[in-house]
């Protein structure tokens, strides 16, 4: 579905070109335009939907992460009333680290990283890097494990007595060519995802009070943002 809206959305230049051939007859009053006009008002067309597409297949992209992520917070937010989005934690080697997700479940916490991707994602468990085809588009990224595992470990330094996993999820209409690893999933999965983890024994006495400690320690005001995208750049 989501591949089917961008292509209509990116292709409205040459959906409307019958329209467009037509335009300059009606404007001048002459019912035949000429081939050459024709012509010019096909690669005026053609040029267009150059442009038109880079800027749509932009802002469907933005849209499409935007879902995503309002996609994966009702699922957390339906299993757990312990759940924390988008917060600063001190990093694991020093710095500040930005978590996606947490939630608190039976079995430990879920750090979890989200990846907004179309297409197709090629990348093992200790690659540096991994790759998303697009259509035409190729592009290399960080492999979501590795990053996510500073994070995950930020995390596991607050509450050194709960059990902290590393979780990857991707939004987007996503394919794996091959089985990715078992902590990499697509957001269509991370409600049974979930479900499984909570099983399990635990030593953890006091689940309340480690979740507290969480709270406490994890940073949303605008000074640590500001601070943490002054270390990005």
């Amino acid at each position: 579905m989501s591949l089917l809206i961008r292509v209509l959305v990116t292709s409205v230049p040459l959906i409307a070109l019958p329209a467009l051939a037509a335009a300059p007859g009606r404007l001048t009053g002459l019912g035949d335009v000429g081939p050459a006009a024709f012509f010019f008002t096909v690669a005026a067309a053609l040029f267009l939907t150059l442009i038109f597409r880079s800027t749509a297949t932009h802002i469907v992209g933005l849209v499409s992460s935007w879902l995503g992520t309002i996609r994966i917070r009702r699922v957390l937010d339906r299993r757990s009333a312990n759940v924390l989005h988008d917060f600063i934690l001190p990093g694991a080697y020093g710095g500040l680290t930005r978590v996606d997700h947490a939630i608190l479940t039976a079995g430990g916490i879920l750090c979890i990283q989200t990846k907004h991707y179309n297409g197709i994602v090629f990348g093992g468990e200790e690659e540096a890097q991994w790759t998303n085809v697009d259509g035409t588009r190729n592009r290399r990224f960080l492999n979501p494990l590795i990053q996510n595992a500073g994070r995950t470990r930020a995390l596991q330094n607050v509450v050194p007595d709960i059990p902290v996993a590393n979780l990857v999820v991707f939004t987007g209409s996503v394919d794996f060519p091959a089985p990715p690893p078992k902590n990499v999933i697509p957001v269509a999965q991370l409600d049974t995802y979930i479900a499984k983890f909570v099983f399990g024994p635990s030593k953890v006495k006091d689940w309340d009070a480690a979740w507290l400690t969480l709270k406490s320690a994890a940073l949303t005001d605008e000074a640590s943002r500001k601070d943490l995208r002054a270390q990005i750049a």
